[in-house]
């Protein structure tokens, strides 16, 4: 969405390391972890997390395993 990618070119993101995630309906994460690279050339930037929009409410597991790569790795 553009707000996001507006906020992406306004904030100095230098040192931050940036977790993209969505839902969808079938696209993945699609061009989105090359946008949010593109627009904060400064940060690191993960390969993402997508979860099917429809299974989303049972999506919980794949957030808490990324969120638990995430911590282990701080």
């Amino acid at each position: 969405p553009m707000a996001v990618y507006t906020f992406l070119e306004s904030y100095d993101f230098t040192g931050n390391k940036i977790h993209p995630f969505c839902t969808h309906e079938g696209s993945g994460i699609g061009a989105t972890v090359g946008s949010v690279k593109r627009l904060a050339p400064k940060a690191r930037v993960t390969s993402g997390l997508a979860v099917t929009g429809s299974t989303a409410a049972e999506g919980g597991e794949a957030l808490r395993r990324r969120v638990r790569t995430f911590l282990s790795s701080l």
